[in-house]
């Protein structure tokens, strides 16, 4: 056998390799690698869509959440002036009820020290009649001298 006989034997059989494994083989080979870079490309566009959406929702939540602390704050400040309200208003009712009772109690004073006085009219008058009936030498009749009493007792 010759050598060159051998190289070009080869040398067909490895023609005839390449050529089988670029007609079956490669295009399969070619094929999945495609399909599989189109679904890392389109993985990777979900992801970067997915991060963006990510980023709108936190934005998103941040703006409500401050939304949330302004309408919170906005009730508890209702909520203060709603409570001074009330206190000024019992404080109000207070005051009048207090002025109705101070009324009352200065109108209750005035009639005990009307009726004191009146009391007491009737004792110096009484006393008044003792003494004068006393430095007279005789009794003094109140029924006659009921006229003077009256004058008396308005005097004191």
């Amino acid at each position: 056998m010759d050598i060159n006989a051998t190289l070009i034997g080869q040398l067909l059989s490895l023609a005839l390799f390449v050529w089988f494994c670029m007609k079956f083989v490669w295009p399969p080979i070619t094929t999945a690698l495609a399909q599989r870079q189109q679904k890392i490309e389109a993985g990777l566009h979900a992801a970067e869509k997915a991060q963006q959406s990510l980023s709108d929702a936190q934005g998103q939540v941040a703006q409500e959440m401050l939304e949330a602390k302004k309408q919170a704050a906005a009730l508890i400040e209702q909520a203060n002036q709603r409570a001074v309200a009330m206190i000024e208003e019992a404080k109000h009712q207070a005051q009048i009820e207090a002025a109705r009772v101070k009324a009352a109690a200065d109108a209750e004073l005035a009639l005990d020290v009307g009726r004191a006085r009146d009391a007491l009219r009737v004792q110096v008058s009484e006393l008044a009649l003792s003494g004068a009936s006393k430095i007279l030498g005789r009794e003094v009749d109140a029924a006659k001298h009921a006229a003077m009493l009256a004058e008396l007792a308005a005097q004191l």
